[in-house]
């Protein structure tokens, strides 16, 4: 823990814009696709974020102080899809086909849901972050996996596969298990750590369950959406 909340918060910012920022450089240089890109961004900046609120002093205003980090890459985010700002890495990093407007879907989803569960849960509760991982870890893989692994679509989903459903399970189970095990490391979560296998792998099956619905550009509200409901039932019965 850093003992002044702006300090911990030019570390995250910078740290978080580092990422984005290689990630893009790769993408417009064309070493890696612009969707692999894309879903690297996903599954990883929500780790590296969350395990920069550790630095914050945890008073009253650090959960808005941390949250101005998501919401400036939002607004950046909006401000691209937009047209007015010109990024073409951003665009090629963050978009499928090279639509700038693209990035005011997805992904713009995916900064409104950091900064909403940053400020509502920060470290108080497993369930922001529980939601949170499952979102980076479990959405952003399964697409990864599923489009790189052949096996059986999903009968109710012809365009998901069995893989992508598994890594969908298998990266939202063990982000989730190593956020939370990585505060309770810390004393911020109770141990064991063994308390929390049972609620992780409930919500795991929940989220992969709702992911894997028919459903187009919206798996970055349904899936944390389903991890909240599940948590609460689950971290505060």
């Amino acid at each position: 823990m850093i003992g002044n909340n702006l300090i911990a918060l030019v570390i995250t910012f910078v740290v978080a814009i580092a990422w984005l920022r290689l990630n893009d450089f790769l993408a417009h240089r064309g070493i890696i696709s612009s969707q692999l890109s894309r879903k690297i961004i996903h599954a990883g900046t929500g780790p590296i974020f969350v395990m920069c609120w550790i630095l914050f002093k945890h008073n009253e205003s650090a959960r808005y102080i941390a949250a101005l980090v998501p919401l400036a890459i939002t607004a950046q985010f909006a401000l691209v899809g937009l047209g007015i700002i010109k990024d073409e890495a951003a665009v090629a990093a963050m978009s499928r086909t090279g639509d700038r407007r693209e990035i005011l879907r997805g992904p713009l989803f995916y900064g409104l849901v950091f900064i909403a569960l940053t400020i509502l849960f920060w470290t108080e509760s497993p369930i922001g972050m529980t939601a949170l991982m499952m979102l980076c870890g479990g959405d952003g893989l399964a697409d990864i996996f599923g489009k790189r692994f052949r096996s059986a679509q999903l009968p109710w989903s012809r365009n998901k596969s069995l893989a992508g459903s598994l890594a969908m399970f298998i990266g939202g189970w063990l982000f989730s298990f190593g956020i939370i095990g990585f505060y309770v490391l810390f004393g911020v979560f109770a141990a064991p750590l063994t308390d929390y296998l049972i609620p992780i792998t409930v919500i795991a099956l929940a989220a992969t369950l709702i992911e894997s619905l028919p459903l187009k550009d919206v798996d970055n509200l349904t899936v944390p959406a389903i991890s909240l409901l599940v948590g609460y039932l689950l971290f505060q019965g």
